[in-house]
């Protein structure tokens, strides 16, 4: 089992930054993409981010060369630096984490980004 726990979301001004962090525990040994999607009201679950074991990181195009997403060495941890956020950045983010077949989702942390 693996357990992800998201933290650091909250209210923002467009034009500001916020910094997400999803813990992971439990069996971990074997997690090789971690990363984040998102949720707006009324949307679909998307992507936002994500990065391999290897340092591999793949990006929404509407976050591109704003968002940066990094993960610690011993794969507990992955973060998304997040800056210029925009009122469409407004989502819950969830924490992603893929362990040989199976998707694993964390609660979600809500970023609102007032315009």
């Amino acid at each position: 089992q693996v357990q992800l726990v998201e933290s650091g979301g909250g209210l923002v001004q467009a034009g500001g930054s916020l910094r997400l962090s999803c813990a992971a525990s439990g069996s971990i040994f074997s997690i090789n993409v971690m990363g984040w999607y998102r949720q707006a009201p009324g949307d679909q679950r998307e992507l936002a981010a994500t990065i391999t074991s290897g340092g591999i990181t793949n990006y929404a195009d509407s976050v591109k060369g704003r968002f940066t997403v990094s993960m610690n060495n011993g794969k507990s941890a992955v973060y998304l630096e997040m800056n210029s956020l925009k009122p469409e950045d407004t989502a819950v983010y969830y924490c992603y984490a893929k362990k040989g077949p199976f998707t694993l989702w964390g609660k979600g942390t809500l970023v609102t980004v007032s315009s």
